[in-house]
C-alpha cells in the first residue's frame, strides 16, 4: 500500500481486481474516500467483501491494481473478525501493551476511562481469555479509539455485540466521522447503519455494481422492495 500526498484522499483505488488461484473474486474497483467520510461496503454473502478490506488495508496484494493511502500506518486502525487482543493480558494491560507499541503515553486513570467507554471497566483486571465474543470486540474496539486514527477498517465490527454495545459502537463511530476520521465499514445491519455512511460500494457479481451516495443507494433500495 502506497502513501499518496493528497491530504484531503486518505484513500484511492484504481482498477484493483484479485482471484483466488484461478477464480476471480472481484474486478476493476475504483474509488478514493475523503477526509472524515464513511464509505460502507456491502454484497451479498462471498462477494469479496472481507478480501477488498485485507487489500485496502495492505494485508493483501490485489493481482491487479493499485492502493494508495493518505495516512501513515500508525494513524490507521481495524476493528474485524480478529481482535487481536491476548488472551494471557487482563483487559487493562492488553491497552497498556497497545498503547506501549504505538509509543503513547497513557496513564493507568487514562485506560480505565476507556475501558469504561465500552463497559468494560469492572473487568480492567480479568483475564482476558474468560472473555465472550461480544466483550472481546469491545475490548478491541477500546483499542482501536485509544489510538485515535485517521483511517479506520472495520469489518462487521458488531459480531458477537448486545443491542447497547451496537448502540454504543455507532455513536463512537459518529464521534470518530466528527473529528475527520474516514471510515470504511463492512456493515453487519445494512438498513441500521445506512444513515451514518456518504457513500455505498455494492459488490455482486465479481464488481461494483454501486458506487455513489447512501441517500441514493437506500431509495434504489426502496423502489425495488415496490
Amino acid at each position: 500500500m502506497q502513501e499518496k500526498d493528497n491530504q484531503n484522499i486518505l484513500l484511492e483505488l484504481d482498477r484493483v481486481s484479485h482471484f483466488f488461484d484461478q477464480r476471480l473474486v472481484f474486478k476493476d474497483i475504483s474509488l478514493s474516500l475523503g477526509k472524515g467520510q464513511v464509505l460502507l461496503l456491502a454484497g451479498p454473502n462471498g462477494a469479496g467483501k472481507t478480501t477488498l478490506v485485507n487489500i485496502m488495508t495492505g494485508l493483501i496484494r490485489p493481482v491487479r491494481g493499485t492502493v494508495h493511502t493518505g495516512v501513515s500506518s500508525v494513524k490507521a486502525a481495524y476493528l474485524g473478525h480478529h481482535t487481536f487482543i491476548y488472551p494471557g493480558l487482563s483487559a487493562l494491560e492488553n491497552l497498556r501493551f497497545w498503547a506501549g507499541m504505538y509509543s503513547l503515553v497513557k496513564s493507568e486513570e487514562e485506560l480505565l476511562d476507556l475501558l469504561a467507554l465500552v463497559g468494560l471497566r469492572s473487568f480492567a483486571y480479568e483475564n482476558a481469555r474468560i472473555f465472550s465474543r461480544g466483550m472481546s470486540q469491545r475490548l478491541s474496539l477500546a483499542r482501536v479509539l485509544m489510538l485515535e486514527p485517521e483511517l479506520i477498517f472495520l469489518d462487521e465490527p458488531a459480531t458477537g455485540m448486545d443491542a447497547q454495545s451496537r448502540r454504543m459502537l455507532r455513536e463512537e463511530i459518529a464521534k470518530a466521522r466528527q473529528r475527520g476520521a474516514s471510515m470504511v465499514w463492512v456493515s453487519h445491519s445494512l438498513e441500521e447503519d445506512l444513515d451514518l455512511a456518504d457513500q455505498v460500494l455494492y459488490l455482486d457479481n465479481k464488481k461494483q455494481s454501486y458506487l455513489g451516495p447512501a441517500k441514493d443507494f437506500r431509495d434504489r433500495c426502496q423502489e425495488s422492495r415496490l
